[in-house]
């Protein structure tokens, strides 16, 4: 196991999309998954009848909650006895699987990742197919193609690409994984600055870019991942301070109370990222020395996050409307990214900024037939099918493009 890599969760992992039997479960309330010799790299060879303690999850682009069920996977060698007792020498393995929830909404062509976690539990995955998940998924766990029939399997998971950083953390955190990603060496300096409390966002937001010594003219794509990763580790470490004093004090039975609590935690990490990267982005438009209004009223009192070179311009009828950018940011997209589409009447082509990566070629396909430019950094775009990385637009390319406007205009 290796710290920061994926090693420190899982001891190896497998993928393969499902057959139409292998989907079918209404002939019987016991299935098997096909081509599983290649899962002994993970699983071993068993010795009569293994049961693995599983958790199940089904994966829609749809929902943001998964369907989830407890549940086992028994593994074996059906040959076994015959070559004990008779000496044929012969293996054939099986994974058998039962029917619940998530089992009832497999289908002909979903992506499976059977993971084994490091308790020696199994994660079961089910993605739908062609969904941005199950890219992201294939991504997430280095399977570039999945050709054959049977299973692929990448064992140890300690190489560069199994590096954890902040667009994983993402991912892991949607199939449940909770990522530890904390430093306490900087607990110290974060509680001298702010105390005992959540400072905003802003403030947190220049707390961050002030611990990485970066020029901007060195690249804005890595240089905002880079802002966008300390600031997570910052956050997550002072946020586990102060949730284990929270914690410490106890709920005693006030069930509500801890709800509460509960859903806290989960709202400001989710609040605080989207806005941690608006406000890695001002600063670097301000570095860049591009002028921007963000979140300013256009029609039908829609805000969108950043308009070029400003709302004045934008509400001057006499100021051409192919010299106005608008930029919509969102850290994940999902269906969401539909909403930026009304967000700026005047301008035609809009720009939409994100961190998600591997998002699907039906979602990428619309995006274009809307007149939708995606723009995020230059590293993921290898995340993407090589079909869709000519339209991808990187970050620099999104500055130079409105620093060009801005001395046209």
């Amino acid at each position: 196991m290796k710290k920061g890599y994926l090693s420190e969760y899982f001891k190896g992992v497998a993928a393969k999309y499902l057959s139409v039997v292998e989907a079918d479960t209404l002939r019987s309330h016991q299935h098997e998954f096909n081509g599983v010799r290649e899962l002994v790299e993970i699983l071993g060879e068993p010795e009569g009848k293994v049961q693995f303690p599983a958790k199940f999850l089904y994966l829609t682009d749809d929902d943001d909650t998964p369907v989830v069920e407890q549940g086992s996977l028994t593994w074996y060698d059906a040959r076994e006895k015959a070559r004990i007792e008779r000496g044929v020498m012969r293996w054939e393995n099986r994974l058998y699987f039962p029917t619940n929830l998530v089992t009832q909404n497999l289908a002909q062509g979903d992506l499976l990742v059977v993971a084994r976690n490091t308790d020696d539990s199994l994660l079961v995955i089910v993605a739908e197919k062609d969904s941005t998940i199950s890219s992201q998924l294939l991504w997430l766990f280095g399977f570039s193609g999945l050709a054959h029939p049977g299973f692929s399997v990448r064992g140890e998971l300690e190489s560069e690409q199994d590096r954890i950083a902040f667009t994983t953390r993402i991912i892991l955190e949607n199939i449940g994984i909770v990522v530890e990603a904390e430093e306490d060496t900087w607990l110290d300096k974060i509680i001298s600055k702010f105390g005992q409390v959540f400072p905003s966002t802003k403030e947190f937001s220049e707390f961050a870019r002030s611990t990485i010594n970066a020029d901007i003219r060195d690249g804005h794509d890595d240089i905002l991942l880079a802002w966008m990763d300390r600031e997570e580790i910052l956050f997550r470490t002072l946020e586990k301070h102060l949730i284990a004093d929270r914690l410490t004090q106890g709920f005693g039975k006030d069930v509500d109370t801890f709800l509460k609590f509960s859903l806290s935690v989960q709202n400001r990490r989710k609040s605080r990222v989207g806005l941690a990267l608006e406000n890695h982005l001002e600063a670097m438009f301000l570095a860049s020395g591009i002028r921007y209004s963000r979140t300013a009223y256009t029609e039908k009192k829609a805000k969108p996050d950043f308009i070029f070179p400003g709302i004045k311009e934008y509400r001057d009828p006499g100021f051409k409307s192919i010299n106005l950018t608008m930029l919509g940011v969102k850290s994940t997209c999902k269906d969401r990214w539909r909403q930026v589409l009304s967000e700026a009447d005047r301008i035609d082509k809009k720009h939409l900024l994100t961190l998600e990566p591997a998002i699907s070629v039906n979602q990428t396909n619309e995006m274009q037939s809307k007149q939708l430019q995606l723009v995020l950094p230059k590293s993921l775009h290898t995340t993407y099918l090589t079909t869709q990385q000519d339209w991808l637009m990187s970050v620099s390319e999104f500055v130079d493009l409105t620093r060009k406007k801005q001395q046209q205009a």
